[in-house]
């Protein structure tokens, strides 16, 4: 009898225990399938979407909405838990949620609701998508490419129709609206559709990868063409196209192997950017003081600049004064200077790179005005994105001439204050001028190549030089054919040096037709002059070659021939580089890897010469046939050479 009441007492414990973790599962359960409301009360939430999956499981929401201040937000999602919720010190407008996305969220859409004291309710849909490759897929561009930097304003206009957009009222939807390309300030009309047209132009002329200037929203009153006064950090400029035209330029760009780079700007935004109505916090953006004490009068006059004194970062001599006016001055009046101090900011900006990467599937960021904003925060920033992205790639922009402060920017450096970028490239603004000045000058002891010769010697300073990004021009210095004073010649010996460095390298759209900004050299507006044959009726199309001059086209034709050798050389991408000292006017650069070897001479010389290959006997090519890249005529490396014209000569062992 008392073993038959134990037996029950069991089963009865059994059942009960079992029935409670039945339970507990319907509750797990009950929690991930919790019923969604379609519904959308929220003004803004930034990032509009995340993913699961990431090495961070850290996600800040910025909600922006009428006296949100007021209400508390809750999530009922398996694996995302509300950790901390912050008011904005300065607006009643804004909440920043905090969340943890643990590893079993699943993607999916869930609600945020939020209540306040007095019995409202707002509820919106939020979604975790499910990454669409592994991190390790994304991988950057490298010394093997070759870039094509796009001005879309002035590129291709293939939808005239998002040259005016208007809003659902029929009124225009943005500040300006014009479109008059007889000004080279205005709006001319490219597009994201313009670019994805000619995508096979671009990679048939040899380039690997686009990069294409800002494409975000610019609402500013005039100059918004250049797309660097970014008003809202995650829409498409709606003149430039939409978000689906953007991820369709990026998907059509990998089916013929080339990469997308996006422009981003992390140092400031534009003035009509939607959150300098209502900032959040006193500190938003750098001396908001200033600028909220003169909102009413705000121009140039009570604007406080940046000083532009870059070096600040590196001069351990520098003043704090000159430090701030550097880091915290504005650039221009129309572009606050955000204050990356500000621990919200910095994570919002992070998170909206993170998120660029992730909806267009990019292959690489070029990050404007490198040395601006506050640089323990670039390390920040870049480093979150090499954690997320380990074989990815960002190039910074430092304007500068000195070696030494193009070097301490990039990863590895050996700097003395222990400051680690984490950022993978620089941009080579040394060499640019190096080339020009070699071709410029007169040949002397201190002058004329030895500017190549002493500069590529530098390179014992950088961390890794090859990744380092070389560039003939960009869209803020006078074309190349200008710099070089309309000589063709010297343009060819010049495209065809940056192209044999040991670098990235990076060609200004145009630069293979021999655009330029003779009649007014410098000025930003005609540097960036509509491509020709971009716009129906163009009487010089560059696309098909209609109307080209005969140098316009032979140039294109020794562009492409250039870029694809370059395509598909080990040599050039990852080889051993020798040169020796310039010689008889001369200057010769060997590449060598394995079997393949590239010679580029270069020869200043207006008359015949013969040069002595004895001298080059290290190099291992005696007896060896060659092909000259750009002639197609063989060549047999025997004890001279014989140069007959001022140019260019590129030769290489792959002789098939």
């Amino acid at each position: 009898m008392n073993r038959l009441y134990f037996i029950f007492l069991s089963s009865i414990l059994v059942l009960t225990v079992s029935c409670k973790n039945e339970s507990s599962k319907e509750k797990v359960q009950e929690k991930s399938v919790t019923e969604l409301i379609d519904q959308n009360d929220i003004e803004r939430i930034e990032p509009p979407n995340w993913w699961t999956g990431f090495e961070n499981d850290k996600l800040e929401l910025l909600v922006h909405h009428d006296n949100i201040g007021d209400y508390e937000p809750t999530i009922d999602y398996q694996g995302v838990d509300i950790k901390k919720v912050s008011k904005a010190e300065q607006s009643n407008n804004y909440l920043f949620i905090d969340l943890i996305i643990s590893e079993s969220a699943q993607p999916g859409q869930f609600n945020i609701t939020f209540k306040n004291n007095q019995g409202d309710k707002l509820i919106d849909v939020y979604e975790l998508k499910s990454r669409v490759k592994p991190a390790e897929d994304y991988i950057g561009f490298d010394s093997g490419d070759a870039i094509y930097l796009i001005t879309p304003d002035r590129f291709a206009n293939a939808n005239t129709n998002n040259d005016t957009p208007l809003s659902m009222e029929g009124q225009s939807a943005l500040k300006e609206i014009t479109v008059n390309r007889k000004n080279d300030y205005a709006r001319h009309g490219g597009d994201i559709e313009g670019i994805t047209n000619h995508l096979d132009y671009i990679h048939d002329l040899g380039f690997t990868a686009i990069w294409p200037q800002p494409l975000l929203t610019n609402d500013m009153k005039k100059g918004s063409y250049h797309g660097y006064a970014i008003t809202d950090l995650y829409q498409i400029d709606p003149r430039f196209g939409t978000l689906e035209e953007y991820k369709e330029l990026s998907k059509k760009a990998k089916e013929k192997g080339m990469k997308l780079i996006m422009d981003q700007v992390a140092n400031h935004s534009g003035l009509y950017h939607w959150w300098m109505q209502d900032l959040p916090f006193s500190d938003w953006v750098n001396l908001q003081e200033n600028y909220e004490k003169n909102i009413d009068n705000w121009n140039n006059d009570v604007t406080i600049n940046s000083n532009h004194r870059r070096s600040t970062n590196q001069d351990i001599y520098a003043s704090q004064f000159d430090k701030d006016g550097n880091s915290q001055g504005w650039f221009v009046s129309t572009m606050p200077d955000l204050n990356q101090k500000n621990p919200f900011l910095a994570t919002y900006l992070i998170q909206n790179s993170i998120w660029w990467i992730e909806t267009a599937q990019l292959d690489g960021i070029r990050q404007d005005t490198y040395p601006y904003p506050d640089k323990d925060f670039m390390s920040n920033w870049a480093g979150a994105i090499m954690t997320e992205y380990p074989n990815f790639n960002i190039v910074g922009e430092e304007w500068s001439q000195n070696p030494l402060l193009i070097g301490y920017w990039q990863e590895g450096a050996n700097n003395k204050d222990g400051y680690d970028s984490n950022l993978k490239s620089t941009m080579d603004f040394a060499m640019q001028a190096n080339v020009v000045n070699a071709l410029n000058e007169e040949e002397s002891w201190d002058k004329g190549l030895v500017k190549i010769y002493e500069g590529l010697a530098n390179d014992f300073h950088y961390a890794n030089p090859k990744s380092i990004m070389v560039f003939e021009g960009n869209h803020d210095m006078s074309r190349i054919f200008t710099q070089l004073n309309g000589d063709i010649t010297n343009t060819k010996m010049a495209i065809a040096t940056y192209a044999m460095l040991p670098r990235i390298l990076q060609m200004y759209y145009g630069t293979e037709v021999l655009m330029d900004d003779f009649d007014n050299p410098g000025d930003h507006g005609l540097i960036r002059t509509d491509y020709p044959g971009g716009w129906e009726g163009d009487s010089k199309n560059a696309f098909t070659g209609e109307g080209l001059s005969s140098e316009e086209k032979n140039m294109q034709t020794y562009v492409s021939k250039v870029l694809n050798y370059r395509k598909h050389s080990k040599a050039i991408h990852d080889g051993k580089t020798v040169h020796f000292a310039p010689f008889m006017g001369t200057y010769f650069l060997f590449r060598q890897s394995g079997d393949e070897t590239v010679v580029l001479i270069l020869n200043k010389n207006e008359k015949p010469i013969t040069v002595d290959l004895k001298r080059y006997a290290e190099m291992g090519l005696n007896g060896k046939p060659l092909k000259n890249i750009i002639t197609g005529d063989d060549f047999t490396w025997n004890n001279t050479i014989e140069l007959k014209n001022k140019g260019v000569t590129i030769l290489t062992t792959k002789t098939e």
